[in-house]
């Protein structure tokens, strides 16, 4: 039988190194709270306190430099589960925050995605109806997160609401699973580096036409749902609604209805 290398820490001195980080942890984390409050009585000394804090360009940023920096041993899955609930937490100091989420075929998926994404801060509410999620992403601090496994064409309904945006698709990491629903708010969606565009069309016919058309123009769009006769294609890149490529795009009834960082794994 092997024996351990005669240097190798002992299991008690494993575990008081283990002791000193989670306190040193702590000590961290409770600063960087600090630092929230303290955003929160600016926000309000600005009479901005009612105004909802989420910047997902920021979070990108934040996300994708965490996940750049040289690791031993902590995962992607780990560093991004950490710092979503570090920042769901300041976020929620910062003025109101809550989700309404339409799960579709799969509610419990749903649901998990959000929480994946938004973290346990945020009230969660189960919204029965898309339309339902939508409306209360018009409230202070809210939160649509919409399943794409479902019979109903919300992001139709995204077409004639300017103000709401995509913003996020759930889960952010390839390695948690294909796209499954989209978050959406009245927020400001800024390019970030590595986007998808998302793009509504009534155009018949198949999506691989309609793929093969944006081609032409050097769009590349991959189809993400489909029903009741509206497409729903993620266009790789940020787009701006008004982008000539996508005006002549087939379809009479169009529209760009925001944009997410692309899986930051990939």
């Amino acid at each position: 039988m092997d024996k351990a290398p005669s240097d190798a820490p002992s299991l008690e001195e494993v575990r008081w190194r283990l002791d000193a980080i989670d306190a040193e942890l702590l000590k961290l984390i409770d600063e960087r709270a600090g630092l929230a409050r303290a955003v929160a009585a600016a926000k309000k000394a600005a009479g901005e306190a009612d105004r909802f804090g989420l910047r997902p360009d920021r979070e990108a940023q934040i996300v994708r430099n965490l996940l750049a920096k040289p690791r031993d041993a902590a995962s992607n899955s780990l560093v991004l589960r950490i710092w979503r609930e570090i920042m769901a937490e300041s976020l929620s100091r910062q003025g109101p925050f809550h989700l309404s989420v339409f799960g579709g075929r799969e509610p419990a998926r749903t649901v998990e995605l959000a929480r994946l994404r938004f973290g346990a801060a945020p009230r969660m509410g189960h919204a029965a109806k898309a339309e339902d999620a939508i409306a209360a992403a018009r409230t202070p601090g809210g939160v649509a997160v919409l399943a794409l496994n479902s019979e109903t064409p919300w992001w139709g309904r995204l077409l004639a609401e300017p103000k709401i945006k995509v913003f996020a698709a759930l889960p952010c990491l390839s390695a948690w699973g294909t796209t499954g629903a989209l978050a959406a708010a009245e927020v400001n969606v800024e390019p970030t580096g590595g986007d998808d565009t998302f793009w509504v069309t009534d155009a018949p016919g198949s999506a691989q036409a309609v793929a093969d058309r944006l081609a032409q123009d050097g769009v590349a769009a991959e189809l993400v749902a489909d029903a009741g006769g509206l497409k729903l294609f993620a266009l790789s890149g940020f787009y701006q609604p008004q982008d000539e490529r996508l005006a002549r795009a087939p379809g009479s009834l169009t529209g760009v209805i925001g944009a997410a960082p692309s899986p930051f794994d990939v």
